[in-house]
């Protein structure tokens, strides 16, 4: 009996304004071939975060949606929330 495990990003999506990138992670638990287990895990990837651990296909979604314009204008979206009055 062969326990195996893997995990792969099974849903990502563009959201919101500043184009958040969601990530939905799969692990999935299978016994001889078969799936006898799977639960996921959900990540949100906001303009100007570090993607460098993502895998090849995230960090490429982000490089097209957050551009410089998108990551300043999220910046900017921050700091008017984090003064009094903001937002």
């Amino acid at each position: 009996m062969a326990l195996t495990e893997r995990t792969f990003d099974d849903k990502i999506e563009i959201v919101g304004n500043f184009r958040n990138i969601q990530v939905r992670t799969a692990t999935i638990i299978e016994r001889d071939g078969e799936e006898i287990s799977r639960s996921f895990h959900r990540h949100v990837i906001a303009p100007g975060d570090d993607v460098s651990a993502e895998s090849a296909e995230v960090q490429a979604i982000a490089a097209a949606v957050h551009t410089a314009e998108v990551i300043a204008a999220y910046e900017a979206h921050l700091a008017a929330q984090a003064t009094p009055g903001g937002e």
